[in-house]
Parts: C-alpha cells; structure tokens; sequence
C-alpha cells in the first residue's frame, strides 16, 4: 500500500499539537504501508489461490475473497458523492522510559465529492477544525481563536496530498475517502487473508479481512451487508516500538443523509480570530533578516 495510504499509521508515530500551524496531527515521512503478522491458533491461515486479476495482487497469499470484500467497500464509498461518519482513534506512543502511552482522537467528519472536506476533533487535546472547500484549506483552533490558511486547488485526493506537503497534515482514515479505496488499500500487498466473521463490532456482522505489506499490518473489519468499514487495528512491523492504531467507524451517512450546503466547508471565525502561518508544526523557524 502506497499512495496516500502509506499515512495510516504515522498517527501512531506522533500526538497531536500546536505548532507554527494550527492544532493539527503530524506525521513523519511517509513509507509504504501494511506489513504481515502471524495470525493466531483462531484466525483462518492464509491459503494459496489462483492469481486474482489485479496484477498488484499477483501473490500466492493473497486470498480472491478478501480482496472482493475490500473491493465492494471500496465502491460503496467511491461510489457515494457525499459521506459523513465519526471515527474515534487510538493509539500508542512510548514514553521516555519505553511505557506505552495512549491516545484518544475522536473526527466528525464530511466530505462532498469531487472537493470538499471538513473535519472537527474534539480530541484528547485542543481541539480542532479542518476545512477544504474546493479553494482554500483552513485549520482553526476555536480554544486559542487561532487560524491557518492556504490557497489549494483540486480534487479531494490532490488537496490531501498538497496539505501533507506544505503542513504535515493528514488524517488516520484517510485511506477510504480518496477517490479509489481499493486502489490505496491493494497496492503492495504482501499477504490478504479472510480471517472469518464478527457480531461484536458496529452492532452488526462484520467480515474480517487481514491485509499486510513489509512495513504495516492492518486488519478490517467490514459490515457484511452494507459493506462499509467498522473497524482498523493497524500495527507497525518496521518500528522497533511495534506502535498500533486503531480507527472506529460509526454514524455513517451517505448521500442524502450526509446533506451539506457550502457554509458547511468554511470555518466560523471573528474580527478577533488571529491568523498564523500555513506550515508544519516541526519546521524550523525562517531566519530573520
């Protein structure tokens, strides 16, 4: 997995804060994304399957069926030219003496297809505001009536990128709300596996499939019947730390139950609202001169 899901687990990677851009989570330099782990006594082994006929999936450990699962995900939300959803995150990071810590990070999130995304974190810290409305990217931080803004032209899946690019920004569920799931899930896979069903996530029955690269393993959990995703464990394989992340999924809304108007994309500022420079949270400072 590359393209812009090599971003998933960087979330792991690092807790959210305040830098010279607004409240906004940050992340180190992408790599490529999902890596293998030995499935337990209960988990469905892999078996070998004729090669399927995506050419990125050509791998014996690949199974058909749980690429079919990711694939009908994937076209639900594609397919949808408006979505809302809640995600709640978690994840670890080592403190100084090695202790994992864990974090919260809850996004109300919108997104009107081909350009238009807004997310709101309440979080485990302050909280913040992300808005795209097709122009311009603001990050707004409503506790310190702080702000951040950059011009950004282009689809969804361009904006996403040009913001990692100049602000680090990104977001952990990011892999289904580009425009081909599918695609950012299957590239690179090393291993796919259909570990088998559950009743005890979403509130409702789940497929849960295994998918791996060298770097990062993830496993989803997708609603059977309405094939929308429920539920992602994602573990490093490449870190010495073995960070994890999870990301769930509830209260999700397409088409018509995620309506929007444009004021939906725009953040609610004051003539008091200070603006502060569009930029990553580690960079360093401009020299003066």
């Amino acid at each position: 997995m590359k393209h812009l899901g090599v971003l998933f687990l960087a979330a792991a990677l690092g807790f959210v804060g305040l830098g010279t851009s607004a409240f906004a989570q940050k992340a180190p330099k992408p790599a490529a994304t999902p890596s293998e782990k030995s499935p337990s006594p209960n988990d469905k082994a892999p078996t070998a399957a004729p090669a399927p006929a995506s050419s990125d999936a050509a791998h014996p450990a690949i199974e058909p069926a749980a690429l079919e699962i990711l694939k009908a995900a994937s076209d639900k939300l594609s397919h949808a030219k408006s979505i809302s959803f809640v995600a709640r995150g978690a994840f670890d990071v080592p403190a100084r003496n090695g202790q994992p810590l864990f974090y919260l990070t809850r996004s109300e999130v919108l997104l009107v297809r081909p350009n238009k995304l807004r997310v709101i974190v309440p979080g485990d810290g302050p909280p913040s505001e992300f808005y795209y409305d097709g122009k311009e990217v603001a990050v707004f931080t409503p506790y310190a009536d702080l702000i951040a803004t950059a011009n950004v032209s282009g689809n969804l899946d361009q904006a996403l990128r040009a913001i990692y690019e100049k602000a680090g920004i990104y977001f952990p569920f990011v892999d289904f709300i580009v425009a081909d799931p599918y695609k950012t899930l299957t590239e690179g896979l090393t291993s796919a596996f259909v570990i088998g069903k559950s009743k005890l996530v979403g509130d409702t029955t789940t497929d849960i499939v295994s998918i791996s690269d060298p770097h990062v393993h993830l496993q989803i959990w997708i609603g059977s019947e309405d094939k929308l995703p429920r539920l992602i464990w994602a573990t490093a394989a490449d870190s010495p730390e073995k960070p994890r992340h999870s990301v769930e999924f509830s209260d999700w809304r397409l088409e018509g139950g995620a309506a929007s108007k444009e004021a939906d994309f725009k953040p609610h500022t004051t003539a008091s609202t200070r603006r502060i420079p569009f930029g990553r949270p580690d960079a360093e400072p401009a020299p003066k001169p």
